[in-house]
């Protein structure tokens, strides 16, 4: 390997591996990548393992067990540069709706022997355990915005990802306001762009998959909500999804217990 080459590592915890095929979604970026970085670990492509320290570690899942736990640590510690790429690694994911419940009776539910369950109380996101450099929000991530990250990761400078809110996508495509035209409660005002505004496209409501943006006012779109009818168990639910522990998806929710 040339001491130019930066070492690459793709690590996975408690996730569906939707953000790690985002990254073999790259596949033609991916090949001019390998110019300037060596993929030293990384098992959903390739079953080869490098050793660290790592350059770069971009980081998939939340932590719901002990051992997560502790593994985290260690790749902190192996890693000069990290980044965590989607909603369970930045805000628990799906996983994390067992925070607001009892474990326990989630695992005698799904499990016939729960207790050959080893797992954590809550699930919560890896920056709950170590500092983290950059966090690239997303259900799964999009593959630009990754190949944004991991080039300015190159270039050493900021990501030039904007935090524009979902529905500055919907007007750039033309999209009929479906909160307006449909009076449906629809998170796109107070979401991070990223998705394409896929959802409203569709004629349907923004579930908020790319997380709150910057400054957030989760409390005066709620308000608006109730207004139009939505009750406060809808309100709970609309707030408790893909990033049920981001901060102001967290707090919002909140309110509605």
């Amino acid at each position: 390997m040339s001491a130019k080459l930066k070492k690459l590592a793709v690590w996975k915890f408690a996730s569906c591996d939707g953000c790690q095929l985002s990254v073999l979604d790259l596949e033609d970026e991916l090949l001019l990548l390998t110019e300037k970085i060596h993929i030293a670990y990384f098992p959903e492509a390739s079953s080869k393992y490098e050793k660290g320290p790592y350059d770069l570690s971009l980081v998939e899942g939340s932590v719901t067990t002990a051992h997560d736990a502790k593994r985290i640590l260690d790749i902190r510690k192996d890693s000069k540069f990290l980044v965590t790429i989607g909603a369970c690694a930045t805000a628990g994911g799906i996983q994390a709706l067992r925070n607001f419940s009892d474990v326990r009776e989630f695992t005698q539910t799904v499990y016939a022997h729960p207790e050959y369950i080893d797992t954590l109380e809550h699930s919560k996101p890896i920056s709950a355990y170590i500092p983290v450099d950059y966090e690239l929000r997303g259900c799964p991530v999009n593959k630009y915005q990754l190949l944004e990250v991991v080039t300015a990761f190159l270039s050493q400078k900021k990501p030039a990802i904007p935090d524009e809110s979902v529905c500055m996508e919907c007007k750039r495509k033309g999209t009929i306001c479906v909160v307006v035209a449909q009076k449906k409660a629809c998170l796109g005002p107070v979401t991070h762009a990223g998705c394409g505004a896929l959802c409203p496209g569709y004629q349907r409501a923004c579930f908020g998959c790319y997380g709150p943006k910057e400054n957030a006012n989760t409390h005066e779109l709620a308000r608006q909500f109730e207004q139009l009818g939505e009750t406060r168990a809808d309100l709970l639910r609309l707030f408790r999804s893909f990033n049920a522990l981001a901060p102001a998806f967290e707090q919002q929710g909140k309110k509605y217990e």
